[in-house]
């Protein structure tokens, strides 16, 4: 799937968030907006941008949503700057909003916001199908992109051997995600963590100093064998064509679409599918969530609908997951088609 960015489709009258400035960081609405702005995740970016199409097609006359792949760290930074028409009105994000980001927005005027699970996304681990056919864990991932594996002194190792006798003796390099990126928390989250505590000493750490214990197990290594690739997953595609023997760290979706020229690195036995990815089995699966300002629902013209063409698209064969999203499970699926019906707020107590 190429990503493209999506403009304006017709004229619409200019629309003012009335009733919004006082409550935006710096004061005012900042002028007008008549089309819907997202920021944030590069994995939800192509079904976020499927909507707006789709959004477009069933709203003639209504201007296409302005979708921007910042990374999830980075469209939460701008979402929550504050409400009005110079601050965007959804965050797209592959891992749940932080509580340090909900206080943030609290901070600066962001009160109300809404949260909804639209799918279901897996951290893929990828080669060309060239590649040296590798077999993963969170424990030997850890070890091989730790900064300080266990806290016992930087990384030295050099070959995937070198972590792993069972694995080839083919130089470790990793192309992935940056730190603003939600795919690299889950990274951080799902598989490096999850490795690290494979040693009993880390659990230990954790209880004593989770300061400590968090930088021990989610710094990576900065000596060139896990390179930061930017936001554009597009591109860690290309350059594993270009490199037959690294291993790339993206979004389920993007090894699907890239079936011709990449193979899946299984994770503790259990390769990256649609089946293994939406029922959980997986080690990387992980949700896809929006974030939207109640504050922004009746000032910017279409959010609802918007909202309302996941809704509609976002089930088993719906367009959404014809374009490679996976469906959350039903029940899952029926509570936030409720909370876009209800506008339901965030309770932020729960985030971590």
């Amino acid at each position: 799937m190429k990503h493209f960015a999506l403009f304006a489709a017709t004229a619409a009258a200019a629309f003012t968030l009335t009733g919004c400035g006082d409550q935006g960081a710096g004061g005012g609405a900042g002028g007008t907006r008549d089309q819907i702005r997202a920021v944030g995740s590069s994995t939800v970016y192509p079904f976020a941008t499927a909507a707006a199409e789709l959004f477009v097609q069933g709203n003639p006359g209504m201007k296409s949503p302005i979708i921007e792949s910042t990374g999830t760290g980075g469209g939460m930074k701008l979402f929550c700057a504050g409400v009005g028409a110079q601050h965007p009105d959804i965050a797209n994000a592959s891992r749940r909003m932080k509580k340090s980001e909900f206080d943030d927005c609290q901070k600066n005027g962001v009160k109300d916001i809404i949260e909804v699970q639209i799918g279901v996304d897996g951290l893929a681990f990828a080669e060309s199908k060239k590649g040296p056919g590798l077999k993963l864990t969170p424990k030997i991932v850890y070890e091989a992109l730790a900064a300080n594996p266990y806290g016992k002194g930087p990384n030295k190792t050099q070959n995937w051997k070198d972590v792993d006798p069972s694995l080839p003796a083919t130089p470790i390099s990793v192309f992935g995600p940056p730190s603003t990126s939600g795919t690299r928390d889950s990274l951080a989250e799902l598989i490096l963590t999850k490795g690290c505590e494979s040693d009993p000493a880390m659990k230990a750490l954790k209880d004593k100093d989770e300061d400590e214990f968090k930088a021990t197990c989610t710094r990576v290594r900065e000596d060139g064998k896990y390179v930061d690739s930017g936001e554009n997953d597009n591109l860690i595609v290309q350059k594993l064509g270009a490199n037959p023997q690294a291993v790339g760290v993206f979004g389920f979706s993007f090894l699907e679409e890239n079936k011709d020229t990449l193979k899946d690195v299984p994770v503790n036995g259990i390769e990256a599918t649609y089946e293994t990815v939406s029922t959980g089995q997986y080690p990387g699966a992980r949700p896809l969530y929006l974030y939207i300002k109640k504050a922004h629902m009746t000032a910017i013209p279409g959010l609802q609908a918007y909202l309302n063409t996941f809704v509609a698209n976002w089930a088993p064969n719906g367009a959404l997951t014809k374009r490679g999203m996976v469906a959350a499970p039903e029940d899952v699926r029926k509570a936030n088609a409720e909370a876009v019906k209800s506008l339901a707020v965030l309770d932020g107590s729960k985030l971590k």
